[in-house]
C-alpha cells in the first residue's frame, strides 16, 4: 500500500493501514515534513501541537525504518520517478491525499499509466470534478485490462473528500438532536445520539443499539471517549444483554429509515428575493402608512362635504396632494381647508420618497456584502473558520435549517462566498482578539464549533467563550490525540455539566479512506465519542464468518454486526450504494431488506450492510488477529 501526502490525514491514514489492517505501507512525503506515527503531528497545527511532535519526534526518534514507522520515500510531489521509487508497478492500492486537488489529479493519471490495475483512492474537494475523474480512470483501466469484473472495476477507483466526510460529524456535534446520517441505496440510516434516560424512564431502542456512550445520568460529560477510557468509556455494537444491563448510560441508537426522493434541501431557496424588511427600515415605513392614511382621510372627506363620486373625489385629491390641480378660490371653506391639508400632506411626501430610494438604493447595494448578526439573536451555533471543513459544516449547518454565525479572520477565505450567497451573518476578525466572539453574540449562543486550522486558536476561544457563558456546547477541531484528551479532560473537569467534544478530521476520514484502499465500499463514518464506527457494504462470498451463518450467528459484540440484505439479484444491484438515487424523479426500488429473521442463513451471493468497527472490519476481511490472539 502507498500513501502519498504531507498532512495528519496521511500520517493517520498510515498509521490506520498498518495497525489495524496489517498491511505493509510506504509513504510518500515532502522531504520536510515529519515521519508519521502515532504521536506525531504535521507543520502548521499550533504552536501546542507542534510542541507535542517535537517531543514526540525526539523521543521515537524519525529514522524511516524505526520499528512501528512505514516506509518513507521522500519526495516534493508524487511524480513517476516517486512513485516508481515507491513500488507503485507492484503496489495494491494507491491513496492521493495531499490537500491541492491539482497534485493529486496529476499524480493519479500517471499513477494509472504506470500500473493500470492499481486500486486509486483520491482525496478531492471539488465534487463534480471527482466525479468525472473517477469515470475517465476507471475507463482507462477497462481499456488496458478487458477481462477487468466489474467487482474490481468498482473498486478501482474511489474519489473521497475529507471535508464531506467529517463535515456531517462537526454538524452532529454542535447541534443536540441532530442525528449522524448515512447513504444506502437511497435510504437514510439515521443514528441518533440519545441522553441517558430519567429513574423510571425506558428507552426507545430503535432498529437496533449501535454504541452505549460513556455519559451516565450521575456524569452527563463522560469519559474522554477514547480507546484508553476502558470499560468506562463508550462501548461499540454491544450484544442485547449489555445494553439491557448499562441502566442509565446513554446510547446512538439506529432510530429510523427513510426514501430519500430527489426534494430540495430546505432552505435552499429560501433567500433569492430581497425582503420588504431589508430595503425599508421600520421607521420609514411607519411614516408612509401614517401618510397613506392620511390621504385615504382627506379622500374620504371630500367625498362627504362635496358630494361627488368617491372615485372623483379620491383623484381631487391627489391632484391637491401633488399641486397639480386649480387653487380652490372662491369655494366654501371646507373645501379650501382639504386642499390646503393636502398641500401639507404632498409636502411631507416628498422627503419619505427620497428617503425610500436612498434606503432601496443602499440595500441593493450592500446585498452583495456579508450580514452581521442581527440585534436580537439568540440560540445560534457561532462557526469559528469557513476553510475547507469549514465550509461544508457551514453548508450542513443550514440545510438543517440551523442559525449560524461565522466568524473568519480572512475575507478572501473559501467558505465566504458560501456565507454572502446563504446570507449568513458573518464577523470578520481575529477570534482571540477582544470583542470578535461578543459581535457572533456568543454569550446568547447554544454552541460554538471552532474548526479553524490552528489548535491554539480554537482551544483559545473556546476557553475565553467558556468564561462568558459556562454551559456552552462547545467542539472542537483538534489534530493531535494526545493534546485533544488533555484538552477534553481539562475542560471537562472546569465545566461538568456542559458538553465538551474535541474531533479530529483525519481521525474521522482515516478510517473512510483505508477501506476504500482495502476494495472496501464503507458508506459512512459516524463518531461515538472519539470513536469510529464503520458502515461497509459487503458481498458474503469469501468470508467464512458470514457465509453459511445465520444472522444471529454473524453477530460479533464490539466487532461487527448485520444491519441489512440486499435481495436485489446480483446483475441487477446498484454498484455504488453510497450515492443517492438520479435526481429525474426516478423511483427506484430499494432491495435492501432491514427486519431480518435471525434464522436466515446467509448465501454466498448475497450482499449485506453491516455496522463494524476499524479493528472489526480489519478481522472480517482477515487483516487482523482474533481476538486475544498475540499481536505483531
Amino acid at each position: 500500500m502507498i500513501v502519498c501526502g504531507d498532512d495528519a490525514l496521511a500520517h493517520r491514514l498510515a498509521t490506520e493501514l498498518r495497525e489495524v489492517y496489517r498491511e505493509r505501507v510506504v509513504l510518500v512525503r515532502p522531504g520536510g515534513a515529519p515521519a508519521a506515527g502515532p504521536g506525531l503531528t504535521v507543520p502548521g497545527q499550533g504552536r501546542a501541537s507542534a510542541l507535542i511532535g517535537r517531543v514526540s519526534a525526539a523521543m521515537t526518534g524519525a529514522a524511516p525504518a524505526a520499528e512501528g514507522l512505514p516506509e518513507v520515500v521522500e519526495a516534493d510531489e508524487p511524480t513517476e520517478p516517486a512513485l516508481v521509487s515507491a513500488g507503485v508497478t507492484g503496489a495494491a492500492a494507491l491513496a492521493l491525499v495531499h490537500d491541492d486537488d491539482e497534485t493529486n489529479i496529476r499524480a493519479a493519471l500517471a499513477a494509472r499509466r504506470l500500473n493500470p490495475g492499481l486500486r486509486l483512492v483520491i482525496r478531492l474537494y471539488n465534487r463534480k470534478l471527482g466525479q468525472h475523474l473517477e469515470e475517465l480512470l476507471d475507463q482507462a483501466a477497462l481499456v488496458a485490462l478487458p477481462d477487468l469484473d466489474s467487482a474490481a472495476l468498482d473498486a478501482s477507483t474511489t474519489v473521497l473528500s475529507d471535508a464531506d466526510t467529517a463535515a456531517p460529524a462537526l454538524a452532529a456535534t454542535a447541534v443536540a438532536g441532530t442525528s449522524k446520517v448515512v447513504h444506502a441505496d437511497g435510504l437514510l440510516l439515521r443514528a441518533v445520539e440519545r441522553t441517558p434516560p430519567g429513574p423510571g424512564e425506558v428507552p426507545d431502542p430503535g432498529l437496533c443499539t449501535l454504541a452505549l456512550l460513556s455519559a451516565t445520568t450521575r456524569d452527563p460529560a463522560g469519559e474522554e471517549g477514547s480507546d484508553s477510557s476502558g470499560t468506562a468509556g463508550p462501548r461499540l455494537l454491544p450484544d442485547p444483554g449489555t445494553v439491557s444491563a448499562a441502566t442509565g448510560r446513554g446510547t446512538v441508537v439506529l432510530e429510523a429509515v427513510t426514501h430519500t426522493g430527489p426534494v430540495l434541501p430546505a432552505g435552499r431557496l429560501a433567500g433569492r428575493g430581497v425582503p420588504l424588511s431589508q430595503l425599508f427600515s421600520r421607521r420609514l415605513r411607519w411614516a408612509v402608512a401614517a401618510t397613506c392614511l392620511a390621504v385615504l382621510a382627506l379622500a374620504v372627506a371630500s367625498w362627504l362635504t362635496t358630494g361627488d363620486h368617491p372615485l372623483h373625489a379620491a383623484y381631487v385629491t391627489l391632484l391637491d396632494l401633488f399641486s397639480i390641480n386649480d387653487p380652490a378660490v372662491g369655494e366654501d371653506t371646507a373645501r379650501q381647508v382639504l386642499q390646503l391639508l393636502a398641500g401639507l400632506v404632498g409636502l411631507a411626501l416628498l422627503p419619505l420618497l427620497v428617503a425610500g430610494a436612498l434606503e432601496a438604493l443602499g440595500a441593493f447595494r450592500s446585498a452583495s456584502a456579508l450580514r452581521r448578526p442581527p440585534r436580537g439573536l439568540s440560540g445560534h451555533v457561532v462557526l469559528l473558520g469557513l476553510g475547507k471543513i469549514g465550509t461544508r459544516v457551514l453548508a450542513r449547518l443550514r440545510d438543517l435549517d440551523i442559525p449560524v454565525v461565522c466568524v473568519e479572520e480572512d475575507p478572501e477565505a473559501r467558505g465566504v462566498a458560501l456565507a454572502r450567497r446563504l446570507r449568513v451573518p458573518t464577523v470578520l476578525g481575529d477570534v482571540t482578539q477582544e470583542g470578535v466572539l461578543e459581535a457572533a453574540k456568543i454569550h446568547r449562543a447554544h454552541a460554538l464549533l471552532a474548526v479553524t486550522s490552528s489548535d491554539t486558536t480554537n482551544l483559545e476561544a473556546a476557553l475565553y467563550a467558556r468564561t462568558v457563558k459556562a454551559d456552552l456546547r462547545v467542539a472542537l477541531r483538534l489534530y493531535d490525540d494526545d493534546f485533544a484528551t488533555a484538552v477534553y479532560r481539562t475542560l471537562r473537569a472546569a465545566h461538568p455539566e456542559a458538553l465538551t467534544r474535541s474531533r479530529s478530521v483525519s481521525h474521522l476520514a482515516a478510517p473512510a479512506f483505508a477501506g476504500a484502499m482495502m476494495g472496501r465500499q464503507i458508506l459512512g463514518a459516524i463518531p461515538v465519542e472519539r470513536k469510529v464506527l464503520l458502515f461497509a457494504a459487503l458481498v458474503v462470498a469469501g468470508h467464512p464468518r458470514l457465509e453459511g451463518r445465520t444472522i444471529a450467528e454473524t453477530f460479533r459484540p464490539g466487532a461487527w454486526r448485520v444491519l441489512a440484505l440486499d435481495t436485489t439479484a446480483p446483475a441487477d444491484r446498484r454498484p455504488d450504494l453510497a450515492t443517492p438515487h438520479p435526481g429525474d424523479g426516478e423511483r427506484h426500488p430499494t432491495g435492501l431488506v432491514w427486519d431480518l429473521h435471525p434464522g436466515y442463513v446467509l448465501k454466498p451471493e448475497d450482499r449485506v450492510v453491516l455496522a463494524a468497527t476499524r479493528r472489526g472490519l480489519a478481522e472480517l476481511l482477515g487483516r487482523h488477529p482474533e481476538p486475544g490472539s498475540a499481536r505483531r
